[in-house]
């Protein structure tokens, strides 16, 4: 071998040492680098005439595609999860529980309470008045939770409008990254770092929507659901909604006055066996706005049209007209059983006994249409208001049951059905972060190794001292040469 042989293969030896021992570093500094794939240098022998040597043929990117399915789909899987947690939660927080003075049934008590205190002593107007200040609370109480039912509707609605628009620039990168990786390819660039930023991407398109990676030619990947559409196929798809800034106990996606989703202009589901977009962090949220919320303003306009029905009954106060309302009125006037929903958002206290709106608390003693004081000592309507509060009554309507039931054992079963899905919900929240972060172990098992990292490291500088080894050799007998 000649000379020039030598060197030219010391050379290319150097020029592969140094390209192996920058990828090792690379793979020790990003070792906790979340989309990082670990790296190898590919080499082969390079034939040059005569020459010899090595060259590096291409940087390999190692990844678990199995792996990286199946941590993607934990992924969904926990921001679903996790989203309906939250929502159950503040539904609890919204409703009170049972030893919270500000809940629901704590107010129906103080009803009952301030009711019987009255009819002991019917001729103090500061007990009727109790009883006035404790209907007020009870029915506040009411439209402060179809409130706060609402808001987490209006507030699910405004997350979806920014998950869609995140998403579609999600799929506009991995478009735009496909693009590259595949020009990097045919030109014979590296394509390693840009696959770990797709990488990255599509994993945060996973806490949105589950999808499976598919690989096309040219290091191409398309997106697709478990369900069949494709978000990324050559081109991104286009996810559309619109949003809606206040919602009302009244609209629903049914009946067309809130926002579907759309995938190429075509309405997609989110929820149900034929859903193409089922799971995940988006799925949630709909699940939220269209059946969640709507079911939890269902159950609370139950127990306030049995409480509005309960003193609106016929016989319960011989001074009040067939059409009036009760104590507890449908804005103003008598509750019309075709009108429940959003009858929590709508109840009040009959104006006749609020002193404030032209009313007085006497009548609450003596009939909502008396029109003169009656007896100050008669107990008797305060004990019948009392009464019809224990009198056991079927559910209109909701997921009560068929029993009958007391309106203070109505609001406690509200409260008791919130805290159990909260902590069903709890519970499948806590199986899907375990199986996450099992998951996320063994991705990270899988990835860079430091120790296996660093020997690698002293092989490769003892390939590069062997190569400077001969160079110098070389450079030794040229000396020489040239002194003869």
């Amino acid at each position: 071998m000649s000379i020039s042989a030598a060197l030219s293969n010391a050379l290319s030896g150097l020029t592969a040492s140094s390209r192996s021992a920058n990828v090792i570093s690379s793979n020790v500094a990003n070792a906790m680098t979340e989309g990082y794939g670990r790296r190898d240098v590919e080499l082969t022998s390079r034939i040059a005439g005569a020459s010899g040597g090595v060259q590096v043929a291409a940087i390999t990117r190692h990844s678990d595609p199995a792996l990286t399915h199946d941590l993607r789909a934990a992924d969904s899987d926990l921001n679903y999860s996790d989203t309906i947690a939250t929502f159950r939660t503040r539904m609890e927080d919204i409703l009170g529980t049972p030893e919270d003075s500000f809940s629901l049934s704590a107010q129906v008590v103080s009803l009952e309470n301030s009711l019987i205190t009255a009819a002991s002593r019917p001729d103090l107007p500061e007990r009727l008045s109790a009883v006035l200040t404790a209907s007020q609370r009870l029915a506040t109480t009411f439209n402060d939770a179809s409130g706060g039912i609402q808001k987490l509707r209006e507030e699910a609605d405004a997350e979806i409008d920014a998950a869609v628009t995140r998403l579609n620039e999600m799929t506009k990168q991995v478009d735009d990254l496909n693009d590259a990786i595949s020009r990097a390819r045919y030109t014979g660039g590296d394509t390693a770092g840009l696959m770990d930023h797709r990488q990255k991407v599509i994993d945060e398109i996973a806490q949105y929507v589950p999808v499976r990676e598919v690989q096309r030619e040219g290091g191409a990947v398309a997106l697709m659901t478990p369900g069949g559409a494709f978000l990324v196929d050559g081109t991104a798809a286009d996810l559309s909604f619109t949003r809606t800034n206040i919602i009302t106990p009244y609209q629903t996606v049914d009946a067309g006055q809130l926002s579907g989703l759309e995938l190429n202009g075509n309405p997609v589901a989110t929820s149900g066996g034929v859903s193409a977009l089922g799971g995940g962090r988006l799925a949630a949220l709909f699940s939220v706005r269209d059946d969640l919320a709507v079911e939890a303003q269902s159950r609370l306009d139950t127990v306030a049209r049995d409480m509005v029905e309960r003193f609106q009954q016929s016989g319960l106060d011989a001074t009040r007209g067939p059409t009036d309302p009760g104590l507890f009125t449908d804005g103003g006037g008598a509750f019309n059983a075709a009108d429940e929903v959003g009858i929590s958002a709508r109840i009040s206290v009959n104006a006749l006994v609020d002193p404030a709106q032209g009313g007085a608390t006497w009548r609450l003693r003596d009939g909502l249409g008396a029109a003169t004081t009656g007896s100050p000592g008669d107990s008797s309507l305060l004990n019948d208001l009392n009464a019809v509060l224990s009198e056991r009554r079927i559910p209109p309507s909701g997921s009560f049951g068929t029993a009958g039931i007391t309106a203070s054992g109505l609001s406690s079963s509200l409260l008791s059905l919130a805290g159990t899905e909260r902590q069903l919900s709890e519970q499948s929240m806590a199986y899907d972060k375990t199986r996450h972060s099992e998951l996320q172990e063994r991705f990270l098992a899988d990835g860079v190794d430091t120790d296996d990292e660093m020997q690698r490291l002293m092989l490769v500088e003892q390939a590069y001292a062997a190569n400077a080894r001969v160079i110098q050799t070389m450079d030794d007998l040229l000396n020489i040469l040239m002194g003869l």
